[in-house]
This record gives C-alpha cells, structure tokens and sequence, in this order.
C-alpha cells in the first residue's frame, strides 16, 4: 500500500479538488486498492468544513464530488503515515518541511513535481480570485495526477 497526502493552506479547496481528482485516476486506472489518499492543509482555519462551494461547483462540472470530504490540518504523524507528502505550492512546501520529523522530510515534494511539462511549480490558490481559479486548478491537478499515477506505476507497481 502506498500512501499520498495532498496539501494546500486551508484544505478547503486545492487539496480537496487534488483529492478527488486523483481517486479517479486511481479508479479509472485500476490503482485504487494499492493507493490511500487522504488531504489536509497547512493551517486551521477550516477544520472540520466541506469544500469551497465554488471548488465543489467547478469540480462538478468535470464529474468530481468533493461534498464528502471534511477539512482537517496535518498533524506530525502524517509524515509517518504517508509516504507522499505533496503541496499545492512553494510557500505551504515551507510550512510542511518546517513540521516535517528530519526522517520523513523527503517525503515533502510539490504535487506539480510530477507535471514537468506543465513548466510550473504551484497550484495557485483560488479562493480570493474569479471562478475561473477554480478551473484552472483543475487543469494543474489533472495533469499532475497522470504524472503521478505513472510516477507510482514505475516506482511500486
């Protein structure tokens, strides 16, 4: 079993939409019993609260629910637990090697990590911008979940 955390500032919405996104990959791939994901984010402000409606909206649209998932924050013994520890961008990156036990910190990468091509490095937080920060989220999270599933592919299974 391999474990991946998606990370973003609140958990209310890039990690949640990373979360989602990429359980379908595992689905559609065939991955989803040798893969658990969870998400959770950098900071407390949301704990406990469903998505961004506009996150959940935008997500809908490509068929993706996030309605089940609840914000919570890291805790130090995630960096045990998983063996993927993946933010959104550079500045909750920061947060998480800060938090991270000095044995684990090689478990911290960007989720864009795995999209290369894409030529950048954060998911851009939407939740101060338009709706179509929303869509472009997903856009990122798409492409770094294929990255991801061939990452996973090569190196465990």
């Amino acid at each position: 079993m391999v474990r991946v955390l998606f990370v973003c500032m609140g958990n209310i919405c890039r990690s949640p939409t990373a979360y989602a996104v990429f359980e379908r990959f595992l689905e559609q791939t065939g991955l989803a019993e040798q893969v658990e994901i969870d998400s959770a984010g950098t900071h407390a402000y949301h704990i406990g609260k469903a998505p961004d409606p506009r996150a959940q909206a935008a997500a809908l649209r490509r068929g993706v629910d996030l309605s089940p998932q609840r914000a919570r924050r890291v805790e130090v013994e995630d960096f045990e637990l998983f063996d993927y520890v993946l933010a959104m961008d550079q500045d909750n990156l920061s947060d998480l090697l800060a938090l991270a036990p000095a044995e684990h910190g090689h478990k911290v990468r960007l989720f864009l990590d795995f999209a290369p091509e894409l030529k950048v490095t954060d998911v851009p937080d939407p939740y101060y911008g338009t709706n179509s920060g929303f869509d472009r989220v997903l856009d990122l999270v798409e492409a770094a979940s294929e990255g991801l599933i061939r990452h996973l592919r090569s190196e465990h299974f």
